[in-house]
Parts: C-alpha cells; sequence; structure tokens
C-alpha cells in the first residue's frame, strides 16, 4: 500500500503527495502556459523603449538611454505602459497567426510522406501573418498610442485608463475606420514576421537536425529560434518603423509612401533605428 492512501485507495487526510504523484502519467502531455499572453510581460519594457525610439525624428538616444529617460522622468512602472494593449494585441494578432499556421502546417503535412518543402512554409507564414496583423491591428494602434503618451505634451495626451477604452474613445471619437488605421502596413509587417519566426524557425530546425550532431532537444531549439529571430528582425524592421509612425500620427502623414519618404530623409538607418540591440527583441 502506497504511504498517504487508506485500504481502499484513497487519499487519507494526513495524505502526503511525492514528486511523481505531481508528474503527469505516460503518454500524457505536460500542462503548458498559454504563450502570447506571458509572451507580453517579458518584451513589454524593449518594446516601449522600441516605439519611443522608432517615433523619434532625430537619433538622439540610443536604447539604453532611452529607457533611463523614461524611468527618469516617470518611474519605473512606466516602462509598463500599454500592458493591457499589449496583452489584447497578443490575444488576437499572435493568436490568429499561430492557430493558421500551425493548423494548417499540421494538415499539409500530415497527408505528406514528409516535411513541407520551405516554400510552403513561407506561403503559410505569409498568409498567417498578414491575416493576424490585419486581425490585430486595432489593438496594435491603442498599444502604440499607450506607449508613447507620456512623450507628448499634458495637453496633447490621449491618457487611455486601459486598451478597451482606448478602442472604445477612437470608435467614438475618430471613427470605426480609425482602429484599422496602418492596417496595410500592419498587415504586411505580419507576414513577414511570421516567415521570419515561424517558417524561418522550422525550416532552421530541420536544417539543424538534418547534420546528425544534434537531436531534438533544447540547444536545437535555441539554435532554430535564434536564426528565425535574425530573419524576422531583418525583414520587418523597415515596415515595423513605417507602422509606429503610421499608427501614432496625428495626420501629419498623407499615406505609407508620404511616411517612407518622410523617414528616409532622415537617413537610410532611419528604418533600422532598433539595429543596437538586433536580436534582443524579435518582433512579434
Amino acid at each position: 500500500m502506497a504511504p498517504g492512501r487508506d485500504r481502499g485507495g484513497q487519499l487519507g487526510s494526513q495524505a502526503w503527495l511525492s514528486p511523481t504523484d505531481l508528474w503527469p502519467p505516460a503518454g500524457h502531455p505536460l500542462p503548458v502556459v498559454p504563450g502570447p499572453g506571458p509572451a507580453a510581460f517579458l518584451p513589454a519594457v524593449l518594446e516601449l523603449a522600441g516605439v519611443h525610439l522608432q517615433t523619434q525624428q532625430e537619433v538622439k538616444l540610443r536604447m539604453m538611454g532611452m529607457a533611463l529617460q523614461v524611468v527618469r522622468t516617470n518611474g519605473v512602472l512606466a516602462l509598463y505602459n500599454g500592458l493591457s494593449a499589449s496583452l489584447c494585441r497578443q490575444m488576437t494578432y499572435s493568436l490568429t497567426r499561430f492557430a493558421i499556421y500551425e493548423t494548417v502546417r499540421d494538415r499539409l503535412a500530415g497527408g505528406s510522406s514528409g516535411a513541407l518543402p520551405f516554400y510552403k512554409k513561407v506561403l503559410l507564414g505569409a498568409v498567417g501573418g498578414f491575416t493576424g496583423g490585419f486581425v490585430g491591428t486595432p489593438a496594435d494602434m491603442i498599444n502604440v498610442r499607450m506607449q508613447n503618451d507620456m512623450k507628448l505634451p499634458p495637453s496633447q495626451r490621449r491618457n487611455y485608463a486601459h486598451a478597451l477604452d482606448g478602442l472604445y474613445r477612437v470608435a467614438r471619437e475618430e471613427g470605426l475606420k480609425k482602429l484599422f488605421s496602418g492596417a496595410s502596413m500592419a498587415s504586411s509587417r505580419g507576414a513577414l514576421v511570421t516567415v521570419g519566426q515561424l517558417s524561418c524557425y522550422d525550416q532552421a530546425k530541420q536544417l539543424v537536425l538534418s547534420t546528425g550532431y544534434l537531436s531534438d532537444n533544447i540547444l536545437a531549439h535555441l539554435i532554430a529560434s535564434f536564426i528565425a529571430g535574425g530573419c524576422a528582425t531583418f525583414l520587418c524592421q523597415p515596415l515595423d518603423v513605417l507602422k509606429t509612425r503610421l499608427m501614432n500620427a496625428k495626420g501629419e502623414y498623407r499615406g505609407v509612401v508620404h511616411c517612407a519618404v518622410e523617414t528616409a530623409k532622415l537617413g537610410p538607418l532611419a528604418f533600422y533605428k532598433l539595429r543596437k540591440h538586433f536580436g534582443l527583441r524579435v518582433p512579434s
């Protein structure tokens, strides 16, 4: 009879559990925490600094300088401005693109003899990312506005209480169409990010495992993730800068082309304002 159990096999009042009692039985998957929500907490500081870097008209501060300036002027908690909107964005944009890519990929792979060719992964990533970018545009716009609000003069601040308040006020004060301002840029960026993150990750992991030097372990996943992060950052950074500027604009840009031209006047590196921490913050 196992310790702590009575003759009927039930746990007694003074029962204790061994570590093996807490482990799932063989054949059962391990419990996991859904990724998009918790993942929003970790890069929130880098994301806020990124928005501030992308919206400055001249390159005056770098990554650490921008973060320190935010802390000095607004306090440590200001680094998490827009966290509710970031969570809302992850639960719309990331959920959609991951669901489309993972579901369709598994179905296609299940009906074939081997792994999908790379071009199919790219097409699938582009479709999933484009759809997710469009669905997540309203939350993305509120996220950008909330993170950049502290840079504005007090009279020009929007002061959204949270993501839902921001969505409601934009729809009421500026119209429903405004919620999808920058949707074309966000969708195009989402397509490139998903190709870089998911398609390149799957392909990189396949290539790493095919060498025979590594098995399907955490090191192989880390290497594949590093490659995918670099690809995603390089592909989408110019669109990320334009998307941030368009969503935070108050009518100063006539469209995507005008925004691109005005940004280009600051120099070609204006499209890569986060190059100093390349690979640290993978676009999401």
